[in-house]
């Protein structure tokens, strides 16, 4: 193998590699995180309902999960480095022309189809893809970590973004968005190994060179084959419904229409939002700890404790008195628990499917948290076109949480032996 010009740290290179994918989740997050904003200011813009905006957000959460075993396939196809630049550039094209449509069909589009399928190949599969690749040791860590930009990014740059919204207009959130993809794609080129031995190294806490594995080509091969031959394990069925009702009670609905839920009760978006980056703060400390507690303790548990814990919460929230030490009740502890459920569901499909396979299969169990998180998206904002009021989805979302931390305590697991790798191409 060739090698290329050596970097800095030596094997703690590795973190330098999952502080560039930090960056880029970050800014796909953003790119979800942004119709949240643009619900109100494109409705008084161009009189579009709730319910036209909520669908082109719908449409983007469902492609960004969508994409993300095939974008899995295509990393190890073509390569991780590769993958990421296109998906940056698609994202920051696709929202950049969004400055100027007139008609909805241009905002299903730009925010629903092209910068779904761009924020799908930079999602938590390729984080999954990264730890794999790059850490033997101190996996759950890192992934905690990676997974808490995905809502660190949903939440933290709100603020920021609706306070933009407040005194511009949408046009210049549209343009905040674009540019923050687009300056990242020179820094994934200069900083992105392909692989540990590309650079001489070995991956993180490993104690020997990396076994050399085939290319694998046929993108419709491994990630058709790979849900095949894993949708024959009851394993994956539960993982992946509770990874939907992971979805139908985070972005899709609090992501989505947290912001104008408190418009509702009198709370300007602005304020809203800083609810949102506290909630993104929280989510920061609890996804990471969730990681280390990955590492240590039966990951079924600890997936029946933060469903049930927020499942409580979603319900109680509608029913609260919207002031300001209640929401800050909720955003607390509401954000430790935002997507603490990643590095347990990681680690269960690794065990279940081996090295090799576990980040194309978990593609697909995280395209169930997007199919559950558009859901929500667009069923919250039907039934407040419909009703008035956001009670029913909080309820019903809280509901089905309760249920997730149930099956989660289902999955059957083997700690000895790992699967022997899915079918070849």
């Amino acid at each position: 193998m060739t090698i290329l010009r050596t970097r800095p740290f030596g094997q703690k290179y590795a973190f330098v590699v999952a502080g560039m994918i930090f960056l880029a989740l970050l800014a796909a997050a953003g790119v979800r995180a942004a119709p949240g904003v643009l619900i109100v200011p494109l409705g008084k813009a161009f009189g579009w309902s709730r319910d036209t905006i909520s669908l082109s957000a719908a449409l983007g959460i469902f492609l960004y999960g969508m994409v993300g075993p095939f974008a899995a396939a295509l990393m190890q196809a073509i390569g991780i480095r590769r993958t990421l630049i296109g998906a940056l550039a698609l994202m920051a094209v696709s929202i950049a022309s969004s400055a100027w449509m007139t008609q909805p069909w241009q905002l299903l589009l730009s925010w629903g189809v092209f910068s779904g399928i761009g924020s799908g190949c930079v999602a938590i599969v390729l984080g999954a893809t990264v730890v794999n690749r790059w850490f033997v040791t101190h996996r759950g860590l890192v992934m905690g970590l990676l997974t808490a930009s995905t809502a660190t990014g949903t939440l933290a740059f709100l603020p920021a973004l609706a306070a933009i919204a407040e005194y511009g207009g949408w046009r210049p959130v549209v343009w905040t968005v674009a540019a923050g993809c687009a300056l990242l794609i020179p820094l994934a080129w200069w900083l992105l190994p392909e692989r540990p031995a590309d650079i001489g190294l070995r991956p993180y806490g490993a104690t020997e060179a990396e076994t050399a594995e085939p290319p694998r080509r046929n993108l419709l091969a491994i990630a058709l084959g790979s849900l095949a031959t894993a949708s024959r394990q009851r394993t994956f069925w539960l993982l992946f419904a509770t990874f939907f009702i992971c979805g139908f009670t985070t972005n899709g609905l609090i992501g989505t229409h947290f912001i104008a839920m408190c418009g509702d009760h009198g709370i300007p978006q602005v304020r809203a939002a800083g609810l949102l980056a506290m909630m993104g703060a929280f989510d920061l400390v609890g996804t990471t700890l969730s990681g280390w507690l990955t590492d240590r303790y039966d990951p079924r548990k600890l997936l029946f404790v933060y469903y049930s814990l927020r499942g409580l919460s979603l319900i109680w929230l509608p029913y609260s008195d919207f002031s300001l030490t209640s929401l800050s009740l909720f955003g607390v502890f509401y954000g430790l628990d935002w997507i603490a459920t990643v590095p347990p569901t990681l680690r269960l499909a690794t065990e279940a499917f081996g090295d090799r396979d576990a980040p194309v299969v978990f593609g697909w169990v995280a395209a169930g948290h997007q199919i559950g998180a558009a859901s929500a998206a667009f069923l919250a904002g039907a039934l407040r076109t419909q009703g008035g009021s956001y009670l029913e989805p909080f309820v019903v979302a809280g509901a089905t949480a309760v249920v997730a931390g149930t099956l989660a305590l289902m999955i059957q697991r083997d700690t000895h032996t790992l699967q022997p790798a899915l079918a070849a191409d």
